[in-house]
């Protein structure tokens, strides 16, 4: 069975009775067990669930505490295989009341986990019955018929899942050094909260803040089940607001009120948690820092405690109870997609001003050659130019026809260097590339690579020459699916004084000169109509020659595979850390879940090969790349984010991918 780090975990709202232990326990074993056939391996119910959260005085009501602590054996019976969190009011050897949360395993483990703040402002007066719990003063002593809970491990059948769980209760997510902080910083990485926060205007937006940020800052997937319908209405009103949260981003909600969902569920990845805490290396200093300042008031168990739950086997199901992003780079969302295209072009156009403005150049040059990736470095010199208030004129387009140039790119180059108001240069190497052939005794009829990349270095030797000329400055095209692969001459298009697209993938390019069409130059009908035509021309670098019809014979995806696939892998290999074979189940999934195009398990297997064998093998050419803004949270240059021996091993990951079924 394959986990893939996955882990599922649902948050809970059951309909609760206030002061009704027996029909709360019923109502939660309900949902227990509709929760175990879902394969939910973690489940998290509200804050004292079991009696209700609005009893008041009656929380000093002997039977009430007596049934409710009764009750837990009652739920107990349910657990076996999966893990629950539950609320109740717990009295202690000491006799003092504690809010506590509950787990419950396996049909015979319980652990306690008391709140550790009782809020006694506005609404709340819980210190009218409950006693804060300070961990120093009985964490590691026997306090309740059960031990108090720390950091716990969770075991499944299929092999320990990397998940290390804490618990805290409500109020606790609300302070500045909250119970989560000090477990997460000794090595939780999924944090429950049984909580009860009533609604008031404004409340839900703050909480979903609050939970996302504390997901965020703690590197941790974070689960929030809310009290909902059935807690007294007297004074307050409860919505069962509930939320599930993974390093920031949102991965679940119920939403306020929301009455036909009793839980949520989702699959948090401990595998993508654990390897931003090593990539976040800031994150073990802030841990190493607390434990060396922290007070013995946030002191915690000496050792881990584990329990087991049921696998549920992702890899056979083919489902996971979370979106796959199958195009991580390009939000799916319209409006997200522009708002971070604008973000963008401000960040590339920025870029560019400051290192025009450090050379004290008058002139910048590009090479055009009417594809996506030097359209979209002349629109950012155009913003540069913009921002800089220089004239557009002394932005320079060279267009470069050659062997394999044809009518539709020509075209469209020359009209978009007019269009945009910078200056056109035209310079055919034709002739130069036939020569330099000529001169190696290579014939013009054979087109292997050094056909191509002779007329790749002739283009860069020609602007670079103009720009020595005119004491201007070469502006790279390339873009990072280009580096990723290696789809560049070595010391050719790969050469540049600065690399406005270095961060920018390929399928992230086309998005950005739509939006320029669509927003930036909308008015200026011409130009939009050049650079809609110019996205919808095939990707190809146009160096062997057109077809019969005089179209583009070469195209790029026909022979590496399509970048959507590429993009995919880019992110999930760099930015997560992820196998080969978790990287073809995600892409199986964005399938499944219609959030990738309708690609085959053998094209995604075929083109996943293509990948490594590229990436691995190409790192030679990232390695002296030229300067280039980061835009994105994925960078391949070699003095920012990405660090690789040019002469490493792809065998391990080859080995991995040729094993996939």
């Amino acid at each position: 069975m394959k986990n893939f780090g996955f882990l599922r975990v649902a948050a809970v709202s059951p309909d609760v009775v206030v002061g009704d232990v027996e029909q709360n326990v019923l109502n939660i074993c309900q949902c227990i067990d509709e929760l175990k056939q879902k394969g939910v391996q973690i489940a998290v119910f509200p804050e004292l669930c079991i009696t209700g959260y609005t009893c008041a005085d009656l929380f000093e009501q002997n039977l009430l505490l007596e049934s409710a602590k009764n009750a837990l054996t009652g739920i107990l019976a349910h657990t076996q295989g999966i893990a629950v969190f539950v609320g109740l009011p717990l009295r202690s050897f000491s006799g003092s009341l504690y809010n506590v949360a509950a787990l419950l395993s396996n049909a015979e483990k319980i652990l306690i986990y008391p709140k550790t703040f009782i809020p006694n402002y506005g609404e709340f007066y819980e210190k009218r019955w409950f006693t804060p719990f300070e961990a120093s003063c009985g964490c590691n002593e026997q306090m309740f018929d059960w031990p108090v809970g720390g950091l716990l491990k969770i075991n499944d059948d299929s092999g320990f899942t990397g998940a290390v769980l804490a618990a805290e209760v409500c109020e606790d997510a609300w302070v500045p050094l909250s119970p989560s902080t000090v477990f997460c910083l000794n090595g939780a990485n999924v944090i429950v909260n049984l909580s009860a926060g009533n609604e008031v205007i404004g409340k839900a937006s703050y909480r979903k803040d609050l939970i996302l940020g504390n997901s965020a800052k703690n590197v941790c997937a974070y689960v929030y089940a809310n009290a909902g319908m059935g807690e007294s209405t007297q004074d307050l009103v409860f919505s069962g607001h509930s939320l599930i949260a993974e390093n920031g981003s949102l991965l679940a909600e119920k939403k306020p009120f929301d009455e036909k969902n009793k839980f949520i569920i989702s699959d948090i990845d401990i595998e993508k948690i654990n390897h931003e805490r090593i990539r976040m290396e800031t994150f073990s200093q802030n841990s190493s820092f607390f434990k060396n300042s922290q007070s013995s008031n946030h002191s915690l168990p000496a050792k881990f405690q584990e329990i087991t739950v049921k696998s549920t086997d992702f890899l056979k199901n083919e489902n996971l109870e979370r979106k796959i992003d199958g195009h991580p780079f390009v939000p799916q969302v319209q409006e997200k997609m522009w708002a971070r295209c604008a973000e963008i072009t401000q960040m590339q156009a920025w870029g560019l001003a400051k290192r025009i403005r450090h050379t004290g150049v008058e002139k910048v040059v590009v090479g055009i050659s009417g594809g996506l990736d030097s359209t979209l470095a002349l629109l950012v010199a155009c913003r540069a130019f913009d921002i800089l208030k220089k004239e557009r004129s002394n932005i320079v387009g060279i267009t470069m026809p050659g062997f394999g140039t044809t009518g539709r790119t020509y075209e469209n180059a020359k009209m978009l260097v007019k269009s945009c108001g910078a200056s056109l240069e035209e310079i055919s190497i034709k002739d130069a590339a036939s020569g330099h052939l000529k001169d190696l005794s290579h014939a013009l009829d054979v087109y292997d690579v050094t056909y191509e990349n002779a007329q790749a270095r002739e283009r860069t030797q020609v602007l670079f020459d103009w720009a020595n000329m005119h004491g201007a400055i070469l502006i790279g095209t390339g873009d990072l699916s280009e580096l990723a692969l290696g789809w560049c001459t070595y010391n050719g298009d790969q050469m540049s004084n600065y690399g406005v697209n270095n961060s920018i993938p390929k399928t992230l390019v086309r998005c950005l000169v739509q939006y320029y069409a669509d927003f930036v130059f909308k008015e200026n009908e011409k130009l939009a109509e050049t650079l809609n035509d110019i996205i919808d021309t095939p990707v190809s670098p146009e160096l062997l020659p057109p077809d019969k019809d005089g179209k583009i014979a070469q195209k790029t995806e026909n022979t590496v595979g399509s970048y959507i696939l590429h993009d995919f892998f880019l992110y999930n290999c760099v930015r997560n850390g992820f196998s080969p074979e978790k990287i073809y189940f995600l892409a199986k999934i964005a399938v499944k879940q219609k959030n990738l195009e309708p690609f085959s398990d053998e094209t995604i297997k075929n083109t996943l090969r293509i990948f490594y064998k590229r990436f691995f093998g190409q790192q030679f050419k990232r390695s002296c790349m030229p300067d280039g803004v980061k835009v994105g949270t994925v960078s391949l240059s070699p003095r920012g984010d990405w660090r690789m021996p040019s002469d490493s091993s792809v065998e391990l990951w080859l080995k991995q991918v040729e094993n996939l079924k």
